[in-house]
């Protein structure tokens, strides 16, 4: 058994480069490290797709997001990803600036946020 496992990047798809742009710099933060190019062949090779894909990565110390610039849809039903950021309230703030709705759901005395960014990944936010 491993003694610690650890998330070494998630990645998701957008159609659009600039809403990607605005959501993981703008409104969480993250600097745009590098940008390259998976090959038709590697993209075919990997997930089944015959084309050449974009892939930008956000990052920080301790974040890690691959974007991959692509027009096929998902379908999320369950998937959410929980990120944690130092002030709820300018986080909001940014949402809303950026046309992002924070998301409010009661959960006995507590109240969850979430927010669905452009490419409609449902991300819970904690503080």
């Amino acid at each position: 058994m491993e003694k610690e496992t650890k998330i070494i990047h998630i990645a998701l798809t957008y159609e659009k480069r600039e809403e990607a742009d605005i959501f993981f710099n703008k409104i969480l933060g993250l600097k745009l490290t590098k940008s390259s190019i998976l090959s038709e062949k590697l993209t075919e090779e990997i997930f089944k797709i015959k084309k050449e894909t974009l892939i930008d990565v956000y990052s920080n110390d301790s974040s890690y997001f691959e974007i991959f610039i692509s027009k096929v849809k998902n379908k999320h039903i369950f998937d959410h990803i929980c990120v944690k950021v130092e002030n709820k309230e300018r986080f909001i703030k940014k949402c809303e600036e950026n046309k992002i709705k924070p998301i409010y759901i009661k959960k006995g005395e507590k109240i969850l946020l979430f927010v669905k960014d452009y490419a409609g990944n449902l991300f819970e936010v904690i503080e």
